[in-house]
């Protein structure tokens, strides 16, 4: 357990009633909140209080606390997830806040994710894209063995890095032109290296990255801002891959 007393803190957060609604930043005050709670405790408390006032708690995504399903979304202190290297917000900690601290809430800013109620956003935007030819088509009949279709460990190793994108959005929010880049690309290298995703590798890139058009995500810049809040580190090695099979199969599209 921490040592460290606990805080008072003020909150400037972001309410809209729905995506009609202007919106604007509420201040809150939160009180006798543990370092050694976790941000969305600290918002619980919050909660609690206005609950119990009979005001409108504060809403935000969240779902299993535990930095795996990316529902805990949020820009905080204009910063996705805060901005700490490897951390989602359910893994933040207030202990890296002091007494007396201001903090400025905001939901996800990109106009493929708009603003449904105070810091929730409608990412189901990612959901078209994976539509769009996360997938793949084969027969692959029952589960086979695990060492049934063999794999070098190398390519394994890299499918599994990118499968670990948990599609938060962060690296939309963090991107001056909200690019989905980033996370179009892990889903692409995740079956880019497993040979059941081999047959439609290029029509995969070229279908998902013109779906990112038409759904408003702007281009990518190489700014490399979305690599830095990812909360799970995917590398901007995925985005060159995604490049170059979306090139070729642009080429032969053409042909």
């Amino acid at each position: 357990m921490s040592s460290q007393k606990s805080m008072n803190l003020t909150l400037q957060v972001w309410r809209q009633k729905s995506k009609r609604d202007a919106g604007g930043f509420t201040t809150y005050q939160a009180k006798g909140i543990s370092p050694d709670q976790s941000f969305l405790e600290m918002l619980d408390v919050v909660n609690e209080e206005l609950i119990a006032k009979g005001e409108d708690p504060i809403a935000f995504d969240h779902d299993c606390r535990e930095g795996i399903c990316g529902m805990c979304s949020l820009y905080i202190n204009g910063a996705p997830h805060g901005g700490f290297p490897g951390t989602t917000t359910c893994q933040l900690h207030m202990r890296h806040f002091k007494d007396g601290d201001e903090i400025t809430i905001e939901p996800w800013r990109a106009k493929p994710f708009p603003v449904l109620k105070d810091l929730i956003v409608d990412r189901t935007s990612f959901d078209r894209l994976v539509q769009a030819g996360g997938y793949v088509s084969v027969n692959t009949g029952g589960a086979p063995d695990a060492n049934a279709v063999p794999i070098p460990k190398k390519e394994a190793d890299l499918a599994m890095d990118a499968a670990s994108c948990i599609g938060c959005g962060a690296c939309v929010a963090a991107c001056p032109n909200a690019s989905a880049m980033l996370f179009v690309s892990a889903k692409i290298s995740q079956l880019r290296h497993l040979p059941q995703g081999e047959a439609e590798r290029k029509k995969r890139a070229l279908n998902m990255l013109t779906r990112a058009d038409k759904e408003g995500f702007g281009a990518c810049r190489n700014h490399f801002e979305c690599e830095a809040a990812c909360p799970k580190d995917i590398p901007r090695r995925v985005m060159a891959e995604a490049y170059r099979d979306f090139i070729e199969a642009s080429a032969l599209r053409e042909e």
